[in-house]
């Protein structure tokens, strides 16, 4: 499964209400180290489909979801499962540390 692009439209549907764990990454087409975290990320989709989803919020595009998670560095990616927050990091992270996460 690809990732999900998530707006604040979406987001109650694809992550509060998901019946799989959702991995969160907040992200900005500017931020370099976003970019380098972008193929984990999709492989990890990838991998993981049926067992979790990746998400992806741009804060350029939705900055009150930046907002209302407090997100003050990027890349943060926030793991929540049955609506809640279950984990969280902020920077660039190796693969192992992403899936320790979930």
């Amino acid at each position: 499964m690809a990732e999900i692009i998530v707006t604040k439209d979406n987001f109650q549907k694809e992550v509060i209400e998901s019946e799989v764990p959702v991995l969160v990454d907040f992200w900005a087409t500017w931020c370099g180290p976003c970019r380098m975290l972008a193929p984990t990320l999709e492989e990890i989709a990838s991998e993981q489909e049926g067992v979790i989803k990746v998400g992806k919020v741009n804060v350029d595009e939705q900055p009150e979801l930046a907002r209302q998670f407090g997100i003050m560095s990027i890349p943060t990616l926030i793991v929540f499962k049955d609506g809640q927050i279950t984990n969280q990091t902020m920077g660039l992270q190796p693969k192992a540390s992403i899936m320790a996460l979930l």
